[in-house]
């Protein structure tokens, strides 16, 4: 069974000191180099229920806001006005610490969320001993179900990798894309075109080119939105595979995408259920929206509450699909908070989220077109939001070390959003979770709960 390392564990296994949480007993998985975890292990802390399909998930669709938590929800539903398709769904809440750290990075959540087991920030697909772990995709690939991971990050970047690949250190992305082209994995969208590519071709790779390599093996590649929405007649039952890599590095953000060919994570994403539903024995899909933690690590509310509109529209795809398949789980759980987004700021009662949607580019794109001495800061920031600066704000950008983060808290504040951090937080993560066996997911959980539960809710027995 999966070795759970939770709040009890704190005095057995985590040391606090000055030097920050240290594992002193690391969570090695009791199944490490002995096979198949026992996937179906129930979590101590399980909410009741049987929900309204008392069967198993045949499919599961994992989406994953990276970044995203409950004042995040609260200001895009502001932003929106009205509720997030997720909001029905909520079910929990759950902690998100890494096994040397009181705040995780993405690489430690994503390895949690993957395999039950915490390690280190900076460490994907390892325990906090160096030993290899077995994911929950890598479980239902076991079981004879079709995968995919689709990304608007790099999709060798940290949270995807964490289900296929194991690495001492996340930013090893070229090593990553190896593991992953030889996984496998039968859909992958996103971006890193330049980690599946050799130097030869301006790549990061020395020799290989992975690219190839896929369509070598039958793969359909495609680069662009255009060509990815003309895929048809796949069949991963018969051995069929998906590549799409959309940018030699991230892509676009959401509110750039446009000046792009480009797909949005909903239509990478109805690809991804399209590709792997004509598999019988089902699939499992992991979807992140990777950017919403960029847009909190700028502090960018617009940008923030783009990419969380966008997300939206992938999510309420993949329920679309479950209501309709009637066998399909969709778990969605942000990784951690980045920048402790606030809902109110400044000493106001008041909140404008909704004037965010009058911005058109990141505050990083705006201050790109800024001259040497910063004397056109009123006409760009115009330009790119509508907005009238006060001298004030003006001087505020001007006089900045960082102008994007300057033009980001000028927009922030006139939203009366505040923010406490460049970098994650610990907070708390709500959970929702729509489809069979979705009660047993309420309460109050840790992130290494999540794929025992989402195990459970497929029977994923042991060998």
């Amino acid at each position: 069974m999966l070795k759970k390392v939770g709040i009890a564990a704190l005095g057995a296994g985590l040391v606090l000191s000055g030097m920050g949480w240290t594992a002193a007993d690391a969570a090695k998985p009791e199944w490490a180099g002995q096979g198949k975890p026992e996937w179906a292990g129930k979590p101590d802390r399980a909410g009741k229920g049987e929900g309204k399909n008392k069967g198993k998930a045949e499919n599961v669709i994992y989406m994953i806001p990276d970044g995203f938590s409950a004042d995040y929800a609260s200001n895009y539903r502001i932003y929106k006005g009205e509720e997030a398709v997720w909001d029905a769904h909520l079910k929990g809440m759950f902690t998100t610490y890494s096994a040397n750290s009181a705040i995780t990075d993405s690489a430690a959540a994503g390895t949690a969320m993957a395999t039950g087991v915490k390690t280190n920030n900076g460490v994907v697909g390892l325990d906090a001993e160096g030993d290899e772990l077995e994911t929950i995709l890598e479980a239902s690939e076991k079981a004879g179900k079709s995968t995919g991971l689709v990304a608007t990050s790099t999709i060798t970047h940290a949270t995807p990798a964490s289900f296929v690949a194991n690495v001492d250190s996340r930013n090893n992305e070229t090593e990553i894309a190896r593991q992953m082209a030889d996984s496998g994995v039968d859909v992958i969208l996103g971006g890193g075109k330049n980690n599946f590519l050799p130097a030869s071709e301006g790549g990061n790779q020395d020799e290989r080119n992975l690219i190839r390599e896929a369509q070598d093996k039958g793969a359909a590649y495609v680069e662009t939105r255009e060509q990815l929405l003309d895929v048809d007649d796949l069949d991963v039952d018969e051995g069929d595979r998906l590549l799409g890599l959309f940018a030699d590095d991230e892509l676009a953000p959401e509110l750039q995408r446009g000046e792009t060919q480009q797909p949005s994570i909903a239509e990478m994403t109805e690809a991804a259920i399209d590709a792997l539903e004509e598999d019988k024995d089902g699939f499992f899909l992991v979807v992140e929206g990777s950017q919403i933690d960029w847009a909190g690590h700028a502090n960018d509310a617009a940008w923030a509450m783009s990419e969380a509109a966008a997300f939206e529209k992938a999510v309420e795809e993949a329920i679309e699909f479950a209501e309709e398949d009637g066998n399909t789980l969709v778990v969605v759980a942000g990784d951690h908070d980045t920048g402790g987004m606030t809902t109110g700021s400044n000493g106001s009662m008041e909140l404008n989220a909704d004037i965010l949607q009058n911005v058109k580019a990141t505050g990083d794109h705006m201050a790109a077109q800024l001259n040497e001495d910063r004397t056109n800061v009123a006409e760009v920031v115009k330009t790119y939001t509508g907005f009238d600066l006060s001298e004030q704000e003006i001087s505020s950008v001007r006089e900045a070390d960082n102008a994007g983060l300057a033009i980001n808290h000028v927009i922030s504040d006139r939203a009366n959003i505040g923010w406490t951090s460049t970098n994650h937080t610990g907070v708390d993560i709500p959970l929702y979770v729509f489809g069979p066996k979705a009660d047993h997911f309420a309460g109050f959980h840790d992130n290494t709960d999540l794929p025992k539960l989402i195990a459970e809710a497929m029977k994923l027995d042991k060998e």
